[in-house]
């Protein structure tokens, strides 16, 4: 029996995403092997309301601009809804709103960052924007913060600027982030 090209146009679509993967990896590689410096200890610097936060880059999938978001009826406030990104459905959560602020603003420098495929979670965050690659071993801890633990952990730079370090990983064990219904 021949293939028709809607039978190989599922198996195209997944290799394209699994080169851009692999093309989005080789880029982090080639960007910590110029500066001399291992991924190990990197993080990626992102504003979330009006803090600097850092997110481990295992943690990370891909960093996408703003796209339409379908809306969930009977979702918390920063339950943003659903979008498509790379064929895949995505929850989308604004982050400054669940942290307590206010709502994210959107703007041309807003992003979209996914969670690693690791995770076994389809979400992604929106974050007013990313400020680029951080190296935890220049910064100088600080006291924890009170809160919980997947955002206790703060830092400053060189700049005397204060960061906070969030733990993908213990945030999607937090209650409150799996119940989005109210």
């Amino acid at each position: 029996m021949a293939s028709t090209d809607q039978d190989l146009q599922p198996a195209a679509e997944g290799e394209r995403r699994n080169r851009l993967r692999q093309y989005q990896a080789a880029l982090l590689e080639r960007m910590a092997a110029r500066s001399g410096e291992s991924s190990a200890g990197r993080e990626l610097g992102v504003q979330v309301g009006d803090r600097r936060c850092l997110l481990d880059l295992t943690q990370v999938g891909e960093i996408v601009p703003w796209q339409a978001v379908t809306g969930v009826p009977l979702a918390r406030d920063w339950y943003l809804g659903l979008a498509n990104i790379r064929g895949n459905l995505t929850g989308v959560i604004d982050l400054a709103r669940y942290m307590g602020g206010q709502p994210t603003a959107l703007a041309s420098d807003s992003r979209v960052v996914t969670f690693a495929s690791g995770m076994g979670f389809n979400c992604a965050l929106l974050v007013a924007r990313v400020l680029g690659l951080r190296q935890l071993s220049e910064m100088e801890p600080q006291a924890e913060a009170e809160g919980p633990d997947w955002c206790s952990q703060q830092f400053h730079d060189r700049d005397a600027q204060a960061w906070t370090r969030l733990d993908l990983t213990q945030l999607v064990r937090e209650a409150r982030f799996l119940q989005v219904g109210l």
